[in-house]
């Protein structure tokens, strides 16, 4: 399957396109693409939106969901509070990452880090329908660890 891109204004090309790290990887790499070529330092408990330098033509029928770097995750605590983020078939817009530090202590996102890795899913759209009564099913109303523990 075939994505668009094009670079911002003022990006690092030389940074390259998203990549897959390994033949296996579900999730190609998106790097942070500081136009002024400087770092960001993020303290604990802080979020920022962090340039990719890229838009994307996403093809019709799909979305790029951008999830956090597991070893960001376990070794600085850095996440995105709103992953997986979606992104639409219809944006043509900058993309940038939300990116969060859960950790204890400040982390510096250097210009061409890979901070974010982003994976093509196909979308299914519903046809929303309000009915009187619902279909009964063993669960029922049991939520929130009703189904046992773990």
């Amino acid at each position: 399957m075939r994505i668009e891109m094009m670079w911002d204004a003022g990006a690092d090309q030389s940074l390259g396109l998203p990549s897959y790290a390994s033949a296996g990887a579900a999730g190609a790499d998106l790097r942070a693409n500081f136009s002024d070529r400087v770092e960001l330092v993020l303290a604990a408990g802080a979020r920022a939106l962090v340039p990719t330098g890229l838009r994307f033509a996403i093809p019709e029928g799909f979305e790029v969901q951008i999830r956090p770097r597991s070893g960001l995750a376990l070794k600085h605590g850095i996440t995105l509070p709103n992953a997986p983020g979606t992104i639409d078939s219809d944006y043509r817009g900058a993309l940038g990452v939300i990116v969060l530090n859960a950790g204890q202590d400040s982390f510096t996102i250097a210009h061409g880090d890979r901070i974010a890795q982003m994976i093509l899913a196909p979308v299914v759209r519903a046809d929303f329908e309000l009915v009187e009564q619902l279909s009964e099913t063993a669960r029922g109303e049991g939520g929130f660890g009703s189904t046992g523990r773990g």
